[in-house]
């Protein structure tokens, strides 16, 4: 994976969504993705951010992505149906998926912590990752080859004071991943996994850590490697697996 050289149009062929794309991590995936010919379908709370990305994605010269605004702290079950209902119209099948929405919630003693935060980062990180992958399981399907990623931390693999519902719900992916991805193994071609970005340069990031510099962690577009190589076929092999970008 380290070696991994993609082809200029590894991604030609495949139709990937992303969440999250307003930002980081999400927003750089987008533009990697789309440079090796992927049709993309990027899901964002932000609408003026998405319909930006998408200026930048069209000028570049790149396909033309759908974007679709969609806040996943409230979203119902509907909403999700919605998503895979333009998809089929539109495309029929689906390559990929990237679960990469996510947000921090309190620091805090979980004592201490409040039920609403709770709910919230619960719905964001875990839930809508749930609901989405569950509901476009059937374009997935559709594919020759898909892939799907879910986005892990550190402090999803060992428990850390403080981290409250961010860690517990990185916990309950890496879980959630490894259920996917025994229960599809046999029976389908899709694979999935995990990815930890580890420490990298982004909002979230200096939320966590507000005393540290940024500088000394790489951008997001440095570690767009393995999220290539994970989505193109020649990793169609890896599956079940919590992957370190760095």
């Amino acid at each position: 994976m380290v070696d991994f050289k993609p082809s200029k149009d590894c991604l030609k062929d495949k139709t990937i969504l992303i969440t999250g794309t307003g930002s980081g991590i999400g927003r750089a995936a987008a533009k990697t993705l789309s440079q090796f010919g992927a049709q993309l379908i990027l899901l964002s709370k932000d609408t003026g951010r998405l319909e930006s990305l998408y200026e930048e994605i069209v000028e570049q010269g790149f396909k033309e992505p759908l974007i679709h605004p969609m806040d996943f702290e409230s979203a119902e079950e509907e909403e999700y149906l919605k998503v895979k209902e333009a998809i089929q119209d539109k495309f029929d099948k689906l390559d990929g998926l990237i679960n990469n929405a996510g947000v921090l919630g309190e620091k805090k003693l979980l004592g201490q912590y409040q039920y609403s935060i709770w709910k919230k980062v619960l719905n964001v990180n875990l839930d809508s990752a749930f609901l989405l992958t569950k509901t476009l399981l059937p374009l997935l399907n559709h594919s020759k080859l898909s892939s799907v990623l879910f986005t892990s931390s550190g402090v999803g693999k060992k428990g850390r004071a403080y981290w409250g519902a961010y860690a517990i719900s990185k916990f309950a992916t890496e879980g959630m991943m490894e259920v996917f991805a025994d229960e599809l193994e046999n029976t389908t071609k899709i694979r999935v996994n995990c990815i930890n970005p580890g420490a990298v340069r982004t909002k979230m990031r200096e939320e966590a850590y507000p005393a540290e510099d940024p500088e000394t962690n790489p951008l997001p577009k440095e570690i767009m490697n393995l999220y290539v190589y994970l989505m193109c076929d020649v990793s169609e092999e890896i599956n079940g697996q919590s992957i370190n970008a760095q």
